[in-house]
């Protein structure tokens, strides 16, 4: 799986996700990748007949939930395991955004244990079409009175399609509105402002249609919007002050215009929890306040607070101490013997020369603190002769294991006495249910200790022979 920057002018090859997309999620939209791509710095792959967003919030990469063309639910789930694979594969710590609520028990089920977070600043505001072309009944009465003392007082009030022709006046109205928003000293409003005025080129390219309603001749209000299966995303809503009942009068007209038959939802977006925006939609009375998910699945990993001492028969498996820093030093440096462990230090090593030997053991150390890999000295009458590692850990309870002896301590069993142990540690301590290993085909020592240590061959390619092992092996 690729992921590729998303130019926010060129979504040719994204707009038919959005345009079929059912999950009335706003942010899944063109308009919506355009006007925060600076701020969110969105890419995208496909895996799966899906379409798979990822945004930089906060200094994290965040995976939004799969769009099936088709809204396939098996699909959905196939592309979450590319995904995870994906994090996997380049240790990119996984967390998913804008899970529909429907998904939730779904995805919630995957994992055996989950962070799960609903913010209701940043959840849709979801209405019945049909209501805003008339405001009906009791509850829509005061939108109504509304529409009727803007049509009192400005008679000559026309709402037309926004076009190249009336742009220049559009963007006058828009810079008269922009000058309460910055008195406001709002950095959301501020931003929102400059990415309205950049959308505006693109009306046409990105399949938005926009409205603008005018007063004694004047623009007052502008909407743009843009359809995304059966609802409609009202991405800008904007009217001066000063005109009352602006805002339900535009719109009514909005709806009227560009809703059809076939549309029976408007998505009138977040409110970023201001507090005068949220009462506003509510009087509107949505039909759903959409929840938008944010999802953290828990590695066995992600739990441990510091590495285990495991006996086994000959062996204690321990954290490698300072004092034995010369002997993982050592270990580490043996470029030809470690080619079959996977890793050569040199990759990492920026330095001239060779580095200290603490270097070695304190980089052990780091990846155990950064929740990459739980390295364990191999020890046999007090003497360090190896080491194994649990690393690679995936987001359904599985993990890789890894062995490596010094010289001098191979033949003895030692490597298969060792694996047995952490993985028995593994499958009752941490609750994995597979443990994976993997050698190269030419390893053939390797490959009789892993059968030892109760793993099964599982596949191969050109290079490796796979292996597993689960609790009931």
């Amino acid at each position: 799986m690729e992921f590729k920057p998303l130019d926010p002018t060129e979504q040719t090859a994204l707009a038919p996700y959005f345009a079929a997309q059912k999950l009335h999620i706003s942010d899944f939209s063109r308009a919506f990748q355009f006007m925060w791509h600076d701020a969110l710095k969105p890419d995208f792959a496909f895996a799966a007949n899906c379409l798979i967003l990822r945004e930089y919030y906060t200094g994290k990469y965040y995976f939004h939930y799969p769009l099936s063309l088709r809204g396939d639910a098996g699909e959905e789930l196939a592309a979450i395991a590319e995904i995870e694979a994906y994090c996997r594969n380049t240790g990119e710590r996984l967390y998913f955004t804008n899970v529909p609520k429907s998904r939730i028990a779904a995805l919630t089920a995957r994992y055996a244990e989950a962070h799960l977070t609903d913010n209701r600043r940043w959840r849709d505001y979801l209405y019945l079409a049909e209501n805003f072309k008339e405001y009906p009944g009791k509850v829509f009465s005061g939108q109504r009175n509304h529409v009727r003392k803007f049509a009192g007082l400005y008679p000559d009030w026309q709402f037309f399609k926004v076009s190249s022709s009336n742009m220049v006046a559009v963007e006058a109205f828009l810079k008269e509105y922009e000058q309460v928003q910055n008195s406001k000293h709002n950095y959301l409003a501020t931003e929102e402002m400059k990415e309205v005025f950049s959308l505006l080129p693109y009306l046409e390219k990105l399949d938005l249609f926009a409205g603008a309603l005018t007063a004694g001749g004047k623009i007052v209000g502008l909407s743009v919007g843009e359809r995304c299966g059966d609802m409609v995303i009202v991405h800008v809503e904007k009217a001066l002050r000063g005109y009352e009942g602006a805002y339900p009068f535009l719109a009514q007209q909005f709806a009227r215009m560009f809703c059809g038959e076939e549309i029976r939802y408007l998505n009138r977006m977040d409110d970023a929890g201001d507090a005068g925006l949220r009462k506003s939609k509510l009087q509107y009375h949505p039909c759903e306040i959409v929840s938008k998910y944010n999802l953290i699945p828990h590695r066995p990993i992600d739990g441990v607070s510091q590495l285990p001492l495991l006996h086994a028969p000959r062996l204690t498996l321990r954290e490698v101490p300072e004092e034995d820093a010369a002997e993982y030093a050592r270990l580490a440096k043996d470029v030809d013997r470690n080619r079959y462990w996977g890793y050569d230090w040199r990759t990492d090593w920026n330095g001239d020369g060779a580095p200290e030997n603490g270097w070695f053991l304190e980089g052990a150390k780091e990846d155990f603190k950064a929740r990459r890999e739980m390295p364990l000295g191999i020890y046999w009458n007090g003497a360090l002769v190896g080491e194994t590692t649990l690393h690679r850990f995936g987001y359904t309870a599985e993990a890789e294991i890894g062995v490596r002896l010094l010289p001098e301590y191979e033949g003895r069993g030692f490597a298969a006495e060792a694996v047995s142990a952490y993985a028995e540690y593994a499958f009752l301590k941490l609750n994995l249910d597979r443990m994976e290993a993997k050698c190269f085909r030419e390893n053939e020592r390797s490959r009789r200790m892993l059968s030892a240590a109760g793993f099964r061959k599982c596949g191969e390619n050109e290079t490796y022979y796979f292996f597993e092992k689960t609790p009931e092996m």
